[in-house]
């Protein structure tokens, strides 16, 4: 998970804690050139790692967090751009996204066609995206949620895709989600 200075921290922390509650090893890499990482309200927390010290390669998916501020960031990192359409384009790994930062993907060209979603206030920077206003849309290999209200179908959806539906259904038991 990249993270930027201004990115929505429940949408970015939320994501972390259901993927590992399956089992899976998240690295939260900063895109800023330092560890320490401004939320979006305020909240000062650590990355992992730098993006840039980061080895891709056995990575199964990136994900991006939203928050205007956060996605902005991250919209101008050659490294998330970079990283996204090798993910995408020449890995068919997986990338998702929620809230604004789908207009990520967008600005990538990794949306030409895509079914996506994204918080209303984006719709306007998902060029080639076919929107969806769901909750939450799966196209091929791209993974889009439409806002905080949407983080745990979400990052359900890509505990779904990257280990199964049981391990879902359990940490959906575990934290009495009922969606």
């Amino acid at each position: 998970m990249f993270l930027a200075d201004g990115f929505e921290e429940c949408e970015g922390l939320l994501v972390v804690d259901l993927l590992r509650r399956a089992g899976l090893d998240v690295i939260t890499a900063s895109i800023m050139g330092r560890k320490e990482i401004h939320s979006s309200h305020g909240i000062t927390l650590f990355a992992d790692a730098l993006a840039e010290e980061v080895d891709y390669h056995d990575a199964q998916m990136i994900v991006l967090p939203g928050g205007r501020i956060g996605t902005e960031n991250l919209g101008k990192s050659d490294i998330v751009k970079e990283q996204c359409r090798r993910f995408v384009l020449d890995e068919n790994k997986f990338a998702a996204a929620v809230c604004a930062a789908p207009s990520v993907l967008a600005g990538c060209g990794l949306l030409e066609g895509k079914r996506a979603t994204v918080h209303p206030d984006f719709e306007s920077h998902m060029a080639g995206a076919v929107i969806t206003k769901e909750s939450v849309s799966v196209d091929g290999h791209i993974i889009t949620g439409q806002g905080l209200g949407a983080t745990i179908p979400f990052a359900l959806e890509l505990v779904k895709t990257l280990v199964n539906k049981e391990t879902t259904d359990q940490i959906k038991n575990a934290i009495c989600y009922k969606g």
